[in-house]
């Protein structure tokens, strides 16, 4: 053979041998069997319950006020709240001797004078009719037990702990959610904001007008001006039933008249504001009656807000590994039905958007940690019209993460099964709870979540399932022969 043709050979085969090679080294040698890999699939009943939800963790910009029947069942929900209200960095009054009313022999131990005090209950939507009259009370917070800002605040928290013990109610109010005492232009202009307006006497202006002279260190930040001047006040619905506002920012607004320094004739009229927003407290204390019924109701499960009920399921998770220990479960789908109201109510409350699924041993911890879903221990879902459902298609981590806890603990305290199981009955229990998702998007461009809080709006869903209906859940399992 020619040297020629030698080498085009050996081109050949070289060129042959680097088409076949892989960079990834690691399968030298291996020869996986592609008939060794299987899948299957099978199909486990579940059994859901109602639990009823105590108390949420109220970490809400919003607050609620107003006492509302759910058509549907029947059940009452009624809120009250509480709130701070804080004020500018460096807060100032015009010099005290040129307010009203005007001395000519000015001293500085001379009280000013406040014309009127009001605050505003500010509010986008309302749950129920716009001409329901409600009464409302409104109570001084204590300023020796302050809502605190370290603190959390849970829907069952009794406010009133937190008024002046044996005060009395420095406002009351009665209202309807539209305002009928303003035009219909002023209550249809783009301007306008619904809010429920309620006077303070006008004596309390005074005093804080003239505490602000007297220690203006008083309100060089909303922390010195909460513990000496203003801790707050409680807004308690003293009657009336079909309404609930979601209040998004409460405003106190003082009027007063002050002296132009160089012409002592000329008078303005002005008014100062503190706020109730997002940097102070707001906590929303919720009553709900006649839950037992839904939590006791065999035939179906239950979700309602703010703080009401819950949806428990027990994952099969025995059944799931039974003549399957090696195999390792790459899916797991469950889907929770919503039954159709029996007829349409134009009050009929709302239904949840979005649900969390968390770990019953977790559930509480899951909130007040500010945790976000892992997609191993807690999911969210969002609710489907189309199908009239709500579906988490991607549990198998889940029931892994379960099984070797299981195992591992066991391994580790010598136990058998049944004694492990009965030191951990929560171990395959899991809890479905609506909630409210925020998200910002990340370097890639991808939208991820950011927060999840209780979902507080006034909403309910009756599911399929019940300790006497049970469900069904998909697995499928990946493993070798």
């Amino acid at each position: 053979m020619s040297y020629k043709k030698t080498a085009c050979l050996l081109t050949a085969v070289m060129t042959i041998l680097l088409c076949g090679c892989d960079e990834d080294t690691g399968s030298i040698g291996i020869f996986p069997d592609e008939d060794a890999l299987t899948h299957s699939s099978d199909v486990f009943k579940f059994y859901t319950r109602s639990i009823a939800l105590d108390s949420v963790l109220c970490n809400s910009y919003v607050s609620y006020l107003g006492n509302i029947k759910d058509p549907e069942t029947g059940t009452h929900i009624q809120a009250s709240f509480a709130t701070q209200f804080h004020t500018f960095e460096n807060y100032k009054l015009p010099d005290k001797q040129f307010m009203f009313p005007l001395n000519v022999d000015f001293k500085q131990s001379d009280p000013v004078k406040c014309d009127s005090c009001e605050i505003r209950l500010y509010f986008n939507s309302f749950y129920g009719a716009g001409d329901t009259p409600m009464k409302l009370e409104v109570y001084q917070l204590d300023e020796n037990k302050i809502l605190e800002e370290e603190q959390d605040y849970y829907s069952n928290t009794d406010l009133t702990q937190f008024v002046k013990p044996g005060s009395e109610p420095i406002a009351t109010k009665v209202f309807t959610p539209t305002d009928y005492t303003i035009t219909d232009a002023e209550r249809n202009s783009s301007t306008h904001t619904n809010n429920v307006h309620i006077k303070l006497p006008a004596e309390y202006g005074s005093y804080i007008m003239n505490t602000y002279y007297e220690h203006p260190e008083y309100f060089r930040n909303s922390y010195e001006f909460i513990r000496h001047v203003c801790p707050g006040f409680y807004f308690k619905l003293k009657s009336g039933v079909g309404t609930m506002l979601n209040i998004s920012v409460g405003t106190m607004n003082l009027y007063f008249k002050y002296y132009d320094m160089d012409s002592p004739d000329t008078v303005y009229q002005a008014l100062t504001r503190f706020a109730a927003t997002a940097e102070v407290i707001q906590a929303t204390q919720f009553e709900s009656e006649d839950l037992h019924k839904l939590v006791d109701d065999p035939t179906s499960t239950y979700l309602k807000t703010p703080a009401g009920i819950g949806t428990l399921i027990e994952l099969p998770i025995k059944d799931i590994y039974r003549d399957h220990q090696t195999d390792s479960v790459s899916k797991a789908k469950l889907t929770l039905t919503r039954y159709n109201r029996s007829e349409s109510d134009e009050y009929a409350l709302g239904i949840p958007t979005t649900l969390l699924m968390v770990r019953k041993q977790d559930m509480r911890s899951f909130f007040a940690k500010r945790q976000l879903p892992d997609s191993k221990t807690s999911f969210t879902t969002t609710y489907s019209s189309g199908y009239n459902s709500y579906t988490f298609d991607n549990l198998g981590r889940l029931i892994s993460y379960c099984q070797h806890e299981k195992m591992n603990g066991m391994k580790e305290g010598g136990m058998t099964e049944e004694q492990w199981e009965a030191a951990h009955p929560d171990w395959n229990k899991v809890v479905v709870i609506p909630v409210k998702t925020s998200s910002t998007t990340d370097k890639y461009g991808q939208s991820i979540i950011s927060s999840v809080t209780h979902d507080m709006g006034m909403n309910s869903v009756r599911l399929l399932g019940g300790p006497n209906t049970p469900l069904e859940m998909q697995v499928i399992y990946s493993g070798f022969k």
